[in-house]
């Protein structure tokens, strides 16, 4: 259960403050939802707090799960099959939709690695941009560090 104040993850949103738990009447029964203000867009969402744990939200991950998504970036051994690049898309995308940190730090890693071969599409190059600041803004707050030192941790993993 969360309260107001504490920092949780809502899967493909991203990191955001609980700002408050409210009780709404909706076809006749109450129903409590949490209300979360997400950091990088500002966009207020209401989770029933029933199914808050059937869409995922979870709390930020432990700083020892932090570093584990930077060992997860920093593999190059990875094998990437060929495919199409939209049905790579998709894939992809329902990763990122899992929420897991580590399932996203796969993407960044896998995207990063496959435009060493090819360029990226356009939504490919736009998953970049949202992994990357999906997991900048909860590794920083795992850690109680900056956002762009974080992002500067990740950019030199990929410097080539």
């Amino acid at each position: 259960m969360f309260k107001k104040g504490d920092m949780a993850v809502y899967p493909a949103h991203g990191v955001g403050e609980i700002q408050a738990v409210e009780t709404k009447k909706m076809a006749g029964m109450e129903q409590s939802f949490y209300v979360m203000k997400i950091i990088d867009t500002a966009m207020v969402v209401m989770i029933p707090c029933v199914s808050s744990d059937k869409v995922g939200l979870r709390a930020i991950v432990s700083p020892d799960d932090a570093d584990k998504v930077f060992e997860i970036l920093k593999q190059t051994d990875v094998e990437i099959v060929q495919q199409p690049w939209n049905q790579r898309y998709r894939e992809y995308m329902e990763k990122i939709k899992s929420g897991s940190v580590f399932e996203i730090a796969g993407v960044l890693r896998d995207l990063f690695l496959l435009q060493h071969d090819k360029e990226l599409s356009f939504g490919e190059r736009k998953m970049v941009d949202t992994s990357k600041s999906l997991l900048v803004t909860e590794i920083a707050l795992a850690h109680k560090a900056k956002e762009e030192e974080i992002s500067a941790q990740i950019d030199k993993i990929f410097e080539t």
